[in-house]
């Protein structure tokens, strides 16, 4: 499955700016969201290809937002990544469990993500 274009999901300015710096030199498209309600309307109406998802957010959070695409028939096929502070084994869990295909720890390592957006587009 080719990935062209990600939506990134961050309520830290920085945060989506460094991950956009990151991924368009990589070649990747980028669209942003800044909480978990923006990210599901953008999700069906820019249909990317992979969601980089933060968990901690004002209103919605990532897990509630993971739930939400992962069951919607228009947006179930795109993978997520959780993106997110939250390093305990439980939160991953919760996080797979909402739907999430992967999940990684901030600080994210780029080269760690990078290969991890290789892995999906193998499969």
């Amino acid at each position: 499955m080719p990935i062209k274009k990600i939506l990134v999901v961050d309520d830290s300015p920085t945060e989506r700016f460094v991950l956009t710096d990151v991924l368009t030199r990589n070649g990747y498209q980028v669209v942003t969201a800044e909480n978990g309600e923006d990210a599901i309307a953008k999700s069906r109406s820019e249909l990317p290809d992979l969601i980089l998802m933060d968990v901690v957010m004002p209103g919605m959070n990532g897990f509630q937002a993971t739930r939400t695409i992962s069951r919607d028939d228009a947006t179930r096929t795109i993978p997520i990544i959780m993106c997110t502070s939250k390093s305990l084994e439980t939160d991953k869990i919760w996080g797979m469990r909402q739907g999430a295909y992967d999940y990684l720890v901030k600080p994210v390592d780029h080269k760690e993500l990078l290969a991890r957006i290789e892995a999906i587009k193998d499969k």
